[in-house]
């Protein structure tokens, strides 16, 4: 995973924690199949690929209260 966009990922979510958790789960979408949200003239993995999506708020994240 690249640093810089762990750092601009946690600008959107910033507890560490739920950020793992929103990643983690993306990253398993991606590797079973569904489509980035985001487009990459790189090839991205599908970490950095979901760090993407949370920096441009393609997806987000609910606390249960």
């Amino acid at each position: 995973m690249r640093d810089d966009y762990i750092k601009e990922a946690l600008k959107t979510i910033s507890d560490p924690n739920v950020l793992i958790n929103v990643v983690s789960r993306r990253v398993k979408q991606l590797r079973r199949g569904n489509r980035p949200l985001v487009e990459s003239l790189e090839k991205l993995s599908p970490e950095d690929t979901a760090l993407r999506e949370v920096i441009e708020g393609k997806i987000s994240h609910e606390l249960a209260a």
